[in-house]
């Protein structure tokens, strides 16, 4: 075989694998309601316990990962990791993730670990900082467009 048939064979080979693993991330996303990054990792590898104990969003690490609801959650130290198995509902962000003020619109966004609010002991994270001064103008009523907008959104995810 010529180096030319080998290397086209190769590459299309890869291209092959590439795009198994693309859809098998995208069937693994789409069999969860939790935003997560392409590599199924939850508000992109921040530890969520951290908003609560620490007050500020930490990297988490890897080597304290937890896998629920489709998504690798990782965490700044066993104790966190140990707290959010304990109760994952409890320190999980509110409508999987998603950037709350768009699901209060009617849909949905990626939401970034540093736009972020804690209201009645839930976590809610925004799309970017410019997002969250506007959901702050109304956290109550947004909050409520949200929950009511929710469950049709989360249905549409699956």
């Amino acid at each position: 075989m010529s180096i030319l048939k080998k290397l086209n064979y190769h590459t299309g080979a890869a291209l092959i694998a590439l795009a198994f693993s693309i859809l098998t991330i995208n069937s693994a996303a789409a069999e969860s309601q939790i935003y997560s990054s392409l590599l199924g990792t939850a508000v992109e590898g921040y530890d969520v316990v951290a908003y609560f104990t620490d007050g500020k969003p930490v990297e988490g690490d890897s080597d304290y990962s937890v896998k629920w609801k489709g998504a690798e959650w990782h965490f700044a130290s066993a104790e966190h990791k140990k707290m959010f198995e304990a109760s994952p509902e409890k320190y999980a962000p509110q409508f999987g993730g998603y950037c709350a003020w768009a699901v209060s619109q009617g849909y949905t966004a990626s939401s970034a670990p540093e736009a972020w609010t804690i209201v009645d002991g839930k976590l809610y994270l925004n799309y970017s900082k410019g997002v969250q001064s506007t959901w702050e103008k109304d956290v109550p009523g947004n909050i409520a467009k949200a929950d009511k907008n929710w469950p049709g959104i989360e249905k549409d995810l699956n």
